[in-house]
């Protein structure tokens, strides 16, 4: 059955999910972790418009974006769409956590 172009979302966009789905954790085989230098923030929000998967926070009490490592894959869309290069990509082995 046909899907009717008014119910496709715009541009192939999709709804983020709503709440935590454990199903769904994909930052577990991530290589590189993005890391916010709050100094150099602009707080453009571009990173939050580049993430494919929804992991950028924004506006914390601690910082003016976070990054949701559940489901982070470390792409690196993030970093390279910051104008100020504020978000760079750490080696994942360089945390205990």
């Amino acid at each position: 059955m046909a899907v009717p172009y008014e119910k496709i979302p715009f541009a192939g966009t999709v709804k983020s999910p709503q709440k935590e789905n454990e199903g769904m954790i994909t930052g577990n085989w991530r290589t590189r972790r993005p890391i916010l230098d709050a100094e150099k923030c602009t707080e453009c929000q571009i990173c939050w418009i580049s993430c494919p998967d929804s992991c950028v926070n924004l506006m914390t009490k601690d910082s003016p974006i976070n990054f949701n490592l559940k489901y982070c894959k470390g792409c690196g869309l993030c970093a390279e769409m910051c104008p100020v290069g504020a978000i760079s990509l750490v080696p994942e082995l360089d945390f205990e956590d």
